[in-house]
């Protein structure tokens, strides 16, 4: 489908929808005639409308710019559901199928009945309407655009669907067409055959003349003479012979149609087999994929609670950490004041007892540069584990980003896999 012209659209936009739902709208290969090709993005409106300067009943899609569906509705379509969800049409004069999937099988009943009124409305009024008739001499190939609309495609990407042909009924129609002509043939020859003294009574053509001109009004009836019996029954003769010749040539035309109906039967059903198929294939893969993807969140939840115990065990160790530290600073006050007291007895008794004093105060030094080197060693033993740790939390962020790839990944196709089996 191309844009829709401005006239058509003008004309769609001034009329007021009879009809309108939401659907996606689907389109028949032109090359295989075997599969679906979207026409929408997303769900967009499907309207049923009423053309008044033409009488014609339309259904027309349009999305953003470009015109999804522009059909003609003509009292020989047919719509088909396919599936719960799914149902197509056929239009001859755009060449191509037209299939819709709704978001529910109640929207598609709906849609279904206002087709089906739609269509006896314009046959009710189509202006100068002729019904279609097909004889016994009618080409299979003019007769089959007719039959078309009883030839049921897949459904897009693996949706469940019958294929169906109805050639039975086809050819059984046609076989009766082909009896009553037959038939019509007998009768108008023993009208005749009745009727042969009133026919030798008055003058006629040759055979030859009635068949070669059958359209043509004589000029000079009084002029041919008379036909005898016996020419007369040569005559329904040959016209019985001429019959019988026809119907036997359409007979080998509908049984090659039908051979040709059946091998598109078959190898639509093929089709099918090999989609149904694929549908269980895809079912399998999904069915894997929800097992890792529930490994994977078991997996998670056991790493989101080991790293919780993680943290609190770090977070106990710096706490103790930190009441060591101030534990010992508060050592360290009262042994800087133990010093200073000391140092204050010493110089109280240097003169009197120097060297003991000297030996208590080299005493007290060595406890204090003892105190000192611990502290230290205690505060390297905090950075050191401080660095640990934010080392450990990076790694445990860096492997976090990672899973978390891991399962945005893992939920983006299982979303795609969902959406595959749901368009399907």
């Amino acid at each position: 489908m191309g844009l829709i012209t401005r006239r058509s659209f003008a004309t769609s936009c001034k009329e007021q929808p009879i009809f309108s739902c939401k659907a996606h709208v689907f389109h028949i290969d032109p090359k295989t005639k075997r599969s679906w090709i979207s026409a929408s993005t997303n769900a967009v409106s499907v309207s049923f409308f009423y053309d008044s300067s033409r009488g014609l009943y339309r259904i027309i899609s349009v999305e953003a710019t470009k015109a999804v569906i522009n059909s003609t509705i003509t009292p020989n379509m047919t719509f088909t559901k396919t599936s719960q969800k799914f149902g197509q049409w056929s239009d001859v004069r755009a060449n191509t199928v037209y299939g819709l999937g709704f978001s529910s099988e109640a929207e598609l009943n709906k849609f279904i009945e206002k087709f089906h009124e739609v269509k006896e409305a314009t046959r009710a009024t189509k202006p100068n309407g002729t019904t279609p008739t097909t004889s016994a001499s009618a080409s299979p190939v003019a007769t089959r655009s007719n039959a078309n609309d009883n030839i049921v495609l897949s459904t897009p990407q693996g949706t469940q669907s019958s294929t169906v042909v109805n050639s039975d009924i086809y050819h059984q129609n046609q076989n009766e067409v082909t009896n009553s002509n037959i038939l019509k043939s007998q009768l108008v020859a023993h009208q005749r055959s009745q009727s042969l003294s009133g026919l030798q009574q008055q003058p006629q053509d040759s055979p030859k003349k009635v068949i070669g001109a059958a359209e043509k009004i004589p000029t000079q009836l009084t002029s041919n003479p008379p036909l005898t019996g016996e020419a007369q029954l040569k005559y329904e003769n040959d016209r019985l012979k001429l019959a019988l010749a026809q119907s036997s040539a359409n007979a080998k035309k509908w049984e090659i149609e039908l051979s040709t109906l059946k091998s598109n039967n078959a190898r639509l059903t093929s089709a099918l087999q090999e989609s149904t198929a694929n549908v269980e294939e895809w079912k399998r893969q999904l069915h894997s994929f929800k097992e890792e993807n529930s490994r994977l969140k078991f997996s998670l939840i056991e790493y989101e609670a080991g790293r919780g115990n993680c943290d609190f065990n770090a977070l106990a160790e710096l706490r103790n950490l930190k009441t060591r530290i101030e534990e010992l600073e508060t050592d360290l006050r009262e042994r800087d004041d133990e010093v200073k007291n000391l140092k204050d007895q010493i110089n109280i008794l240097e003169t009197s007892n120097q060297e003991e004093d000297s030996e208590l105060l080299k005493n007290l030094q060595i406890d204090n540069d003892a105190l000192k080197k611990t502290l230290d060693k205690v505060q390297s033993q905090l950075d050191t584990s401080l660095d640990a740790q934010e080392q450990q939390r990076k790694v445990l962020d860096s492997i976090n980003r990672q899973f978390g790839d891991t399962l945005l990944s893992m939920t983006q196709l299982h979303n795609e896999l969902t959406a595959v089996l749901k368009t399907t």
